[in-house]
């Protein structure tokens, strides 16, 4: 009882976190400077176009109408018309999103596995020379922006060494699995991004744990090293490590604007972008409430794993 009582708690402080969420992203994009119709139709557009504009957008209504009438649409499944493209939002988000979740998925794959095998390695080598090669390495992507790493990425293996496409080019209906060659850069940027991070949580973890009493106890009974690692010490380390998994499904599903943008990759963080180059306020709305979703499902998934992987918390 005691943990179903935690993960309803979990979800409804979600279902307020995105609540908050879709307010703040409502009011800042509709109280920037300017005025949106008009900064759409650009200078050509005639006063009376710009207050259709307006009619359609419903910008002439007040503020906390415009937002109830938004909202109820989007809890209907109803995001909107994108003003860029005069077609509904809904279809484009799915199409976008399942794009992304391909990509968001390989990263996970390859950097999840590989975080926590690095990161055990360097703890239990703590101060050896693998801990020292897998911290410097850590440490020097950590300290690199994406795009410096996208581009020597690029460089390196599409210039210098042509082996790989330094761009995905793929329509947004298209199969990202077709041409499973266009996803090895971007699914490497990203995991090193995650890699830094997850590797050094691992780390930390470990060292802690191989100091406890529990893996003392179990080294006095004759098990093994790595026996004691795997099977005392590492379930343990992995309660944290599945917070920082948690954070990461979210940033791998729709965070991802940097690396899509870059490698022109047609998913939810390019829709991002050139929805705010274009002004396309419903598309922007829609699309970072779509990410604020993707983080809390995330976070809530961590939660529920860590209950259900933590003794005290299943009671």
């Amino acid at each position: 009882m005691k943990a179903v009582h935690l993960i309803l708690r979990r979800l409804g402080l979600m279902v307020i976190v995105l609540f908050v969420v879709s307010i703040l992203t409502f009011g800042i994009v509709n109280v920037l400077p300017g005025d949106v119709a008009y900064a759409i139709l650009g200078d050509l557009g005639t006063p009376e176009q710009v207050a259709a504009l307006r009619t359609r957008m419903g910008l002439n209504a007040p503020l906390v109408t415009r937002y109830l009438l938004w909202i109820g649409s989007v809890l209907r499944g109803d995001f909107g018309i994108s003003l860029q493209f005069d077609q509904p939002i809904g279809p484009m988000l799915v199409g976008r999103l399942s794009n992304s979740a391909v990509l968001g998925g390989i990263t996970l794959l390859v950097a999840v596995p590989l975080s926590v095998l690095l990161g055990v390695l360097a703890g239990v080598r703590q101060g050896r020379l693998a801990d020292r090669i897998v911290s410097g390495f850590s440490i020097i992507t950590f300290a690199l922006p994406e795009y410096v790493i996208g581009i020597l990425l690029i460089l390196v293996f599409s210039i210098w060494w042509p082996i790989l496409p330094g761009s995905s080019l793929m329509d947004p209906g298209a199969d990202p699995l077709s041409r499973p060659e266009a996803l090895v850069l971007p699914v490497a940027v990203l995991s090193l991004g995650m890699l830094a991070y997850m590797s050094q949580v691992t780390r930390a973890g470990m060292i802690v744990a191989l100091e406890s009493a529990y893996v003392r106890t179990a080294v006095l009974k004759g098990l093994t090293g790595w026996s004691v690692v795997f099977k005392h010490a590492l379930p343990n380390v992995m309660l944290p490590t599945l917070t920082e998994i948690g954070m990461n499904f979210g940033y791998v599903l729709g965070g991802i604007v940097i690396v899509e943008t870059l490698f022109s990759y047609a998913g939810l963080g390019q829709m991002m972008v050139t929805a705010v180059n274009h002004r396309d306020i419903p598309v922007v709305q829609a699309a970072v409430l779509v990410v604020a979703v993707a983080y809390g499902v995330g976070n809530l998934c961590a939660d529920v794993a860590s209950i259900l992987l933590n003794p005290k918390l299943r009671a």
